[in-house]
């Protein structure tokens, strides 16, 4: 599954299939299944602090540790890597996603952003995306 966002002004796509899981652990080096647990977690303790009246500091403080920004945000650079295509350049091939140029690492990408983008609106895309990739097509065989 892919959706197309904006993220600093520049259009990109996340996309999540199976290979996600692996990419990230080849990657990050770490369990995306857990990771996305833990991001799951922060993000329904942020919208309960929003639904009780918080403003987006309060709502920060409640639920994004730094390890959870960590997270978010290299969840987001393998989703934007595999949504990645190949495009020449003048020093070889470059692997680009819309207008970004991917980079080797999320600290790559992340540096080319002008400031820094709302995790409250690209989460709910990944979470969106993680969630359909999870939904299983078989049907099971006892009942």
């Amino acid at each position: 599954m892919e959706r197309t966002i904006t993220v600093d002004g520049k259009t990109i796509t996340l996309r999540a299939t199976a290979l996600v899981p692996r990419l990230y652990r080849h990657l990050i080096g770490r369990d995306m299944i857990q990771d996305m647990a833990t991001l799951r977690k922060a993000y329904a303790a942020a919208e309960k602090a929003k639904k009780a009246g918080a403003d987006e500091e309060e709502q920060n403080v409640a639920s994004m540790s730094v390890m959870n920004l960590e997270i978010f945000e290299d969840v987001a650079w393998v989703m934007l890597r595999h949504a990645a295509e190949f495009r020449d350049t003048e020093n070889g091939r470059v692997l680009m996603n819309g207008d970004m140029v991917v980079g080797k690492s999320p600290d790559e990408w992340l540096d080319q952003l002008d400031g820094t983008f709302s995790v409250y609106e690209v989460l709910p895309v990944i979470l969106e995306l993680w969630g359909a990739n999870q939904k299983t097509t078989s049907t099971p065989a006892k009942k």
